[in-house]
């Protein structure tokens, strides 16, 4: 698409600050220009780069997959010691592979529009480091330019709950409640996020043939107002999640935990023997967690049951803002989101807050301490978005079904709560 409008979160601020981060958790798949021009660009031993750059990655002989090569500890082949791309360095940004010019931004269609939102594993974005979004338009429009297929403008929007499907402006009615939820600022993150799932919720058991326009605003507002006063502050006493909840939660933070690297998927069968042990403990949720990577320390799973204390007013705005630029820029469902309908990716997406929640809990214990600190949320919200939308086990129909029913038992909303005290 020529010239696409975007929109932009106004709440978010990015630049690079080469840490290397992405260049060491991505596998880079290119398309056969960029395989072409990574060839015509000539790289030998003397420019510090290890032979081959670049990798058959998956497909038949006939119609191969590349991706770029990368070192013996999992990072890129053209990382340098610096943090720096040798690519940008020797050639110039425009010569990169595109997935490594986008990243960390992701756009989606919306209508006349696209959305623009971020993905949380770079620390920078966790952090808002760096130049406001708002003021970055004109890059990122020439970076939509190159990514938005043609005709992408006629995509329809997700349905709402599997059956029904309403146009673009009502559709974005929908994420706009749900932003609304989110942006209250007299309560706390948890709160707002148990009654966007009560809201949603309803809305999956909802009808709306016949509903459009001025009639779907003012059911988001009777949802809103009804999810209100279903959960109007913290509660004092909380339920417990039931345990068949905390089953299927504990799987699928095992999903969300782990370090997919290229490093870690060569690891061979003894890799995957120790991942498939680490999957029967999380199962189990008794004796020590297995530490799914270096970041994490073993520690009993009884340790993360205990009270941790409610967030501090740094940890609530960088939850806040991670949910809210995922809601702005469409990045719960649909095509940015295994093609699940509005209910069950939002219904994913506040999943993310219990899980995030729970990591930063397994770091702290490990660190010796009954108290989250903001380095604990950024680091595990950097961990978990990692593979929010990205892993191809949380798309699968077993993880979605677990989702489904953590929703529809009430678990979601308990979780949410249970680990936010």
């Amino acid at each position: 698409m020529a010239n696409p409008r975007l929109e932009l979160p106004v709440l978010q601020n990015w630049s690079c600050h080469n840490c290397g981060g992405c260049c060491r958790q991505h596998l880079i798949e290119i398309t056969e220009a960029e395989r072409q021009r990574i060839i015509d660009q000539k790289w030998t031993a003397a420019d510090g780069v290890r032979l081959p750059v670049i990798e058959w990655h998956a497909g038949p002989p006939w119609n191969k997959r590349y991706r770029l090569a990368h070192q013996a500890d999992g990072g890129c082949v053209f990382l340098d010691d610096r943090g720096l791309c040798r690519i940008h360095a020797k050639f110039g940004e425009a010569a990169k592979p595109l997935a490594c010019r986008v990243y960390p931004y992701a756009f989606h269609p919306a209508g006349k529009t696209f959305a623009v939102s971020l993905r949380y594993s770079c620390p920078s974005v966790v952090a808002n480091r760096g130049t406001p979004v708002i003021k970055q338009a004109g890059e990122l429009r020439r970076l939509g330019e190159l990514v938005i297929p043609p005709g992408a403008e006629k995509t329809p929007p997700p349905t709402l709950n599997g059956r029904d499907r309403v146009d673009w402006p009502d559709f974005l009615a929908f994420c706009e409640g749900l932003d609304h939820t989110l942006a209250d600022p007299t309560s706390p993150i948890a709160v707002r996020i148990g009654r966007a799932v009560t809201w949603t919720t309803l809305m999956g058991q909802s009808a709306f043939e016949t509903l459009r326009g001025t009639q779907i605003r003012e059911l988001i507002v009777l949802l809103m107002e009804a999810a209100r006063i279903d959960l109007p502050a913290f509660p004092e006493n909380l339920d417990e999640p039931t345990a068949l909840g905390q089953l299927y939660f504990r799987t699928l933070v095992a999903q969300y935990a782990r370090k997919d690297t290229v490093a870690d998927l060569s690891a061979g069968w003894m890799g995957r023997w120790r991942l498939f042990l680490a999957i029967m403990a999380f199962t189990r949720g008794q004796g020590e967690i297995p530490p799914l990577q270096s970041a994490f320390k073993p520690v009993p799973f009884a340790a993360l049951k205990q009270t941790f204390g409610p967030l501090d007013p740094a940890s609530d705005e960088i939850l806040t803002r991670y949910f809210r630029v995922k809601i702005q820029g469409l990045h719960f469902c649909g095509p940015a989101y295994y093609d699940v309908p509005f209910v069950e990716g939002f219904h994913s997406l506040a999943l993310m807050l219990p899980v995030t929640l729970w990591l930063a809990r397994w770091l702290a214990a490990g660190a010796g301490r009954e108290r989250l600190t903001v380095e604990d949320i950024s680091t595990a919200l950097t961990i978990a978005d990692h593979h929010h939308g990205y892993s191809p086990a949380l798309g699968q129909l077993a993880s979605r079904r677990r989702v489904r029913s953590l929703a529809e038992t009430g678990d979601l909303g308990r979780l949410c709560l249970w680990y936010a005290h």
